[in-house]
C-alpha cells in the first residue's frame, strides 16, 4: 500500500478578468503514488504546477482554491477530511521544507521556539522538554553548537544554516512522509552537497518517503528513485529515475534534456560517462543521454 496516493487532482483558483471571474486551472488531473520509504522526485519548469501540487497534498492553498480528486495519506483522505484532522497529521505525520527559509521562518523568534513549537504543537510536554528536542533536532542537522546557536535569530545565519534550520522544524517530530520544494535552489553548489547529503543521512535514519521537487536535473537524478516529470499542470511522463533520463517518452522531458549543455572532449568527439568507479566526492558526469551528460553535485564527506 502507498503512503502517499493522489489521484485525479485537479486545482483552480478565481483570476478576475475585467468584469468578470474566470477559473483558472494550475493543476489538471495529476495522479501519483509515493511508498514507504521511496523518493519521488517532481521535475518540472517553473509554473508547471510543482508546488502547488505539494502545497495541496499538505492542505495549505489559499482557501479560495478549489481542489478536486483524492489525496489519500496511509488511511487518511485528506480532500475530505477536516481541518482538525489536517491539523494533527500536519507537521507530525507529514512536514515540508518550504523553498526560501528567510521568508519561511519568524523574523523575530529564536531559532530554538521555532522549531519547539512544532514540538508543543503535537506532543503534551512542558516548554523546557520541547526546548531540549528542538536542540537535539539542530544537532541532528548539523548546525554547530546547537545550544547557543537556538537563541539566534534568522538573520544571525547563513543562507545553508536557516535552510538546516528548516529541516530541523520538518524531522523533529520523525514524519513518515517529507515534501522538500526546491530545497537547495538558492544556495551555492558547496551547501547544496551538504543539504543533499543531510537529506540522505535523515531518509535512513528515520526511514523518510520524500516528495523531492526541483527544476534541476541533476539533484533529481542524484535524489530520487522514480521521477514524475510535470509540464503546464499536468504529469506527462513518470518512470524510474534512470529510465526517465536515459530513455524519456515525452517531448517536453527530451526538451529538458536537450536544454542541459553538451559536454564534449572536442568539437565532434562526445565525451564518455566518467560515472562508473568514481567516488561520489570526485563529482562525476552522469551520463543521461547519448553524448548528454548532467555534473553530480560534488557531496562532502
Amino acid at each position: 500500500m502507498a503512503l502517499l496516493d493522489v489521484s485525479n487532482l485537479t486545482i483552480t483558483f478565481p483570476v478576475r478578468r475585467e468584469d468578470s471571474v474566470e477559473q483558472v486551472i494550475a493543476v489538471r488531473d495529476v495522479s501519483f503514488s509515493i511508498g514507504e520509504k521511496e523518493v519521488l522526485g517532481l521535475v518540472g519548469e517553473s509554473g508547471s504546477g510543482k508546488s502547488v501540487t505539494s502545497l495541496a497534498v499538505m492542505g495549505l492553498l489559499i482557501h479560495t482554491a478549489t481542489v478536486q480528486g483524492s489525496i489519500q495519506f496511509g488511511s487518511e483522505e485528506l480532500s475530505t477530511a477536516s481541518e482538525d484532522s489536517k491539523r494533527r497529521l500536519r507537521g507530525k505525520q507529514m512536514a515540508m521544507i518550504f523553498q526560501e527559509p528567510m521568508t519561511a521562518l519568524n523574523p523575530v523568534m529564536r531559532i530554538g521556539d521555532q522549531v519547539a513549537e512544532a514540538v508543543l504543537a503535537h506532543n503534551r510536554i512542558g516548554k523546557s522538554e520541547a526546548w531540549n528536542r528542538a536542540v537535539e533536532a539542530l544537532e541532528t542537522v548539523a548546525i554547530p553548537e546547537p545550544a547557543r546557536r537556538a537563541r539566534d535569530y534568522p538573520h544571525q545565519l547563513s543562507g545553508g544554516q536557516r535552510q538546516r534550520v528548516m529541516i530541523a522544524m520538518a524531522i523533529v517530530n520523525k514524519p513518515k512522509l517529507l515534501i522538500a520544494d526546491e530545497p537547495t535552489t538558492a544556495l551555492d553548489v558547496t551547501v547544496q552537497a551538504q543539504i543533499l547529503e543531510l537529506l540522505s543521512e535523515l531518509r535512513q535514519k528515520f526511514g523518510l518517503a520524500m516528495l523531492f521537487i526541483s527544476h534541476d536535473l541533476a539533484v533529481v537524478s542524484q535524489v530520487s528513485d522514480r521521477v514524475a516529470v510535470m509540464y503546464a499542470g499536468q504529469i506527462v511522463e513518470t518512470g524510474p529515475a534512470r529510465e526517465v533520463f536515459r530513455n524519456p517518452l515525452h517531448p517536453y522531458t527530451t526538451g529538458l534534456l536537450n536544454s542541459v549543455p553538451t559536454l564534449r572532449t572536442n568539437r565532434n568527439q562526445p565525451l564518455r560517462t566518467i560515472e562508473a568507479g568514481l567516488k561520489r566526492s570526485e563529482s562525476p558526469l552522469l551520463e543521461v543521454a547519448p553524448g548528454r551528460f548532467l555534473r553530480a553535485v560534488p557531496v562532502a564527506r
